[in-house]
């Protein structure tokens, strides 16, 4: 009985101590002053972390001139927070990190973060005119992650989609979809996470400035099931020369797509109530995915009657440009930046696009091959589709 009741005990202080750790992290009493990271007050911005032992702390951000490298000193004050004040940047998302002793950290205080790639990074979202449908709108759609089977590509596979705000009241009512593709590096989640689709499209369907819409957002790694954070094991790629993908056919060569088309396409189509014509399809991506939608357009022709290519690395020829106009797109909006790498590309499609008589938009806006341009042209194109 004695060791029963020492057991006992042994067991209370062992979950009195595990308990006292997670208190731990709560500030009971107003001990400490808390610590608010970043802080917006009028034209400035604060940026603060607590460190008691660090010899430097700086901060890096994707508003300074030089994003991948740039970074300031931040000063220690009272109880050891570091701090630096700044002045704010104009209307944007960005992100951020701190640098502690050469060491990369995120703010703790700062509960946004998105994620690119492997890398998870705090966001400063800078209210204004160009970022108002990037919060929260009052009318919110569902995100959801199905899984379908390709046989293309010969793995299970995640998808990211987006249903808008009344999907699930008005079960007889049918809506047109976006293919919406990632570029590299990206996944299913990037366009959720990053390009703040939902955002965007419940405020525009707020407003009545959008049609509501489902969004489809795939995952345009051929190897991949899903994004890395559910730890799924990719599948392993072959070697191939450049002889060997020579002798591919297009289909084998571009099998994502072929997958896109003949079976998500199709698994959408029957899982949710859309409306499965041509003119209620639009397809539209970024980078690679800019690329894989001007090859889905090529390919399928028939198939998307908006087609967006952002930022793309990608062309078409005279006949394929001219395929595309006998099936009568509705819409071809391409958009790059002037000071994207990818931008004499876009030059050039656009110009293959006139001679061939194609009416379409070309939106040239500032800046490169970053995330600020691809949410500004989603906000830009999603208005203009299914009308």
């Amino acid at each position: 009985m004695k060791r029963l009741f020492i057991s006992i005990a042994f067991c209370l202080a062992a979950i009195c101590s595990m308990q006292a750790q997670e208190l731990a992290n709560f500030n009971f009493g107003g001990r400490q002053q808390p610590v608010i990271s970043p802080e917006i007050q009028g034209d400035s911005v604060t940026f603060r972390f607590r460190a008691d032992y660090a010899t430097y702390v700086k901060l890096s951000g994707s508003w300074m001139p030089n994003p991948y490298g740039d970074s300031i000193d931040m000063f220690r004050g009272a109880n050891n927070v570091w701090s630096v004040k700044l002045p704010l940047p104009s209307p944007e998302i960005y992100t951020y990190n701190f640098i502690v002793d050469g060491v990369s950290v995120n703010d703790p205080q700062n509960i946004l973060v998105q994620r690119d790639g492997t890398r998870f990074l705090n966001m400063l979202l800078v209210p204004g005119e160009r970022t108002e449908n990037y919060s929260e709108a009052n009318q919110r759609g569902t995100v959801s992650h199905p899984w379908y089977d390709s046989a293309v590509l010969g793995i299970n596979r995640r998808l990211t989609v987006y249903t808008p705000y009344g999907y699930e009241n008005n079960p007889k009512k049918k809506y047109p979809v976006l293919y919406l593709l990632h570029g590299a590096g990206g996944d299913e989640e990037a366009w959720i996470s990053m390009g703040r689709t939902a955002q965007i499209l419940d405020n525009l369907i707020e407003k009545g400035l959008a049609e509501p819409m489902i969004v489809v957002m795939p995952n345009g790694n051929a190897n991949q099931q899903a994004a890395v954070t559910l730890n799924i094991p990719n599948k392993p790629q072959p070697q191939m020369d450049r002889n060997a993908m020579q002798s591919m056919s297009d289909r084998q060569r571009n099998s994502y797509v072929v997958s896109l088309c003949e079976e998500i396409v199709p698994f959408i189509e029957k899982n949710y109530r859309v409306i499965a014509k041509p003119e209620a399809r639009a397809i539209a991506g970024l980078s690679m995915g800019g690329g894989h939608t001007i090859t889905a357009s090529i390919m399928y022709p028939q198939m998307f009657d908006y087609i967006c290519p952002l930022s793309a690395a990608g062309s078409a020829t005279p006949e394929q440009i001219a395929t595309l106009k006998k099936a009568g797109v509705k819409l071809y909006f391409l958009a790059c930046g002037d000071e994207d790498f990818l931008f004499e590309g876009s030059k050039t499609l656009d110009k293959a696009l006139t001679e061939q008589g194609l009416d379409h938009i070309f939106y040239v806006s500032g800046g490169g091959h970053v995330w600020a341009n691809w949410r500004l042209y989603l906000n830009t194109f999603a208005p203009m589709l299914f009308k």
